[in-house]
């Protein structure tokens, strides 16, 4: 039996006295793109963030490729992009790249790189530009950049499509794709519920602290009767739409 990437198990986090998330329990399967659904504030990037360790919760586990999430060693085959992506404004973009390579012990391949940031539609130029005069998609382009040309097995992204343009998320879309077929996981949250209807094998769906759905989108909209993923997600959430 193969190791899921991502395994969470009974969790429960509160904030203030307010549960966020209740019960939440997940398994991923290798070589799959999951996509988390929810509104703002629901806990899609708190779940992140208890996968990553970086926040504690209350109670139950999560564990990457069979490691406990506070172990150190379950880091190693990851990348993450997180929601608010801020390198430091004096670095340029090939000076972030080559510090996000050396924690996991690679240099950059500047081939390699020169192409990847073209598959995003990145401007390979801006590359030798600090990165204080990046608009927000060129940043958000610079750090999928470094997330793809660490080349993990797992890709942990909160809000990818952030900032992109519509030829920017074709592009990013294509890559996913791209990383699924070279046995990777990918796990990322979205606003943008068209594009997890799109590429997603499975959906969680978040609401009220509880992820009270994860299959196939198209199970999901088969089951609220609707033929958009936006469509079906407000109707399971008892919202209203014209």
């Amino acid at each position: 039996m193969m190791v899921p990437p991502v395994l969470v198990q009974g969790v429960n986090k509160s904030y203030g006295g307010r549960s966020v998330l209740t019960a939440i329990d997940l398994s991923l399967a290798p070589g799959e793109i999951f996509g988390l659904i929810g509104l703002n504030g629901a806990g899609k990037t708190t779940l992140l963030k208890i996968i990553l360790d970086l926040i504690r919760a209350d109670s139950g586990q999560a564990q990457i490729f069979g490691i406990k999430a506070d172990d150190l060693e379950s880091r190693r085959h990851l990348s993450y992009l997180p929601e608010k992506f801020q390198p430091s404004r004096y670095l340029k973009g090939m000076e972030y790249l080559s510090l996000v390579l050396s924690y996991y012990g690679l240099s950059l391949d500047l081939d390699r790189t020169l192409d990847l940031a073209r598959a995003l539609d990145l401007d390979p130029a801006v590359l030798s530009l600090r990165v204080g005069s990046y608009s927000k998609g060129m940043g958000q382009k610079l750090g999928l950049l470094g997330a793809f040309l660490t080349d993990a097995q797992l890709l942990l992204l909160d809000e990818p499509m952030s900032g992109l343009d519509p030829g920017a998320r074709i592009k990013l879309k294509a890559l996913l794709l791209a990383a699924r077929r070279q046995g990777k996981t990918v796990f990322f949250s979205s606003h943008i519920l068209s594009d997890l209807d799109e590429i997603c094998d499975r959906i969680g769906v978040i609401h009220d602290g509880g992820l009270f759905f994860t299959g196939a989108p198209s199970s999901f909209k088969t089951q609220f009767a609707e033929k958009s993923l936006e469509k079906a997600f407000l109707c399971s959430i008892g919202g209203q739409y014209s």
